[in-house]
């Protein structure tokens, strides 16, 4: 993700997040962070053709990925899009040398959590009140080990499940090189990734 995705990304935070959707600073603040030799942050976007219909960020702290946020535009949900941004959010984890993942999820949101699970994430704790305005309790979740994820997730992401939860954390995130991952189940669909230097 660069600045000028911004648009896009906004346009498909605010219609698929509505109530708690990120502001345009925070993706600015954490693009700030997903460049250069100490960067902390990768951030994605997949795009179909020109248009853009996903996005993720990652957060590392003290060898700690934290999954920030992770979306897929309503009419690619159940393509597998969600389970290959994730994929580069792990593999991107695994580059910063991290040695778990985190990630909130919305207690009520059971197909993110399925494919979570998938990946190996567990249930770790509940935040309560999390998600506002609407008072939602976050599930928190951990994978012990992203690089021993890497090899489960091609297969995982042929399965068609697509997180569409957003897992914004206090403070959002992006790791050390750039991707572009054509979907296999649609060519014109790549996952577009942060040029960054570890």
């Amino acid at each position: 993700m660069r600045w000028w995705d911004l648009d896009r990304v906004m346009e498909l935070e605010e219609e698929l997040f509505p109530e708690d959707a990120w502001s345009r600073g925070m993706f600015w603040s954490e693009l700030a962070h997903a460049r250069g030799r100490d960067a902390t942050r990768h951030y994605v976007v997949a795009e179909s053709g020109p248009r853009l219909v996903g996005y993720a960020g990652l957060a590392v702290f003290d060898r700690t990925g934290d999954v920030q946020t992770i979306a897929a535009a309503r009419d690619h949900w159940g393509t597998g899009l969600g389970a290959r941004i994730l994929t580069d959010l792990l593999t991107a984890a695994t580059a910063f040398e991290c040695r778990e993942v985190l990630l909130e999820v919305r207690v009520d949101n059971a197909r993110a959590q399925r494919l979570y699970e998938r990946f190996g994430f567990e249930p770790i704790g509940i935040r309560k009140g999390y998600y506002q305005p609407g008072n939602v309790d976050a599930l928190v979740m951990r994978l012990a080990d992203p690089a021993t994820a890497s090899t489960a997730t091609t297969a995982n992401a042929e399965t068609g499940e697509s997180a569409t939860d957003p897992v914004h954390s206090a403070a959002p995130a992006n790791p050390a090189s750039a991707t572009n991952t054509a979907n296999p189940a649609n060519p014109a669909t790549s996952v577009q990734g942060t040029e960054t230097h570890g």
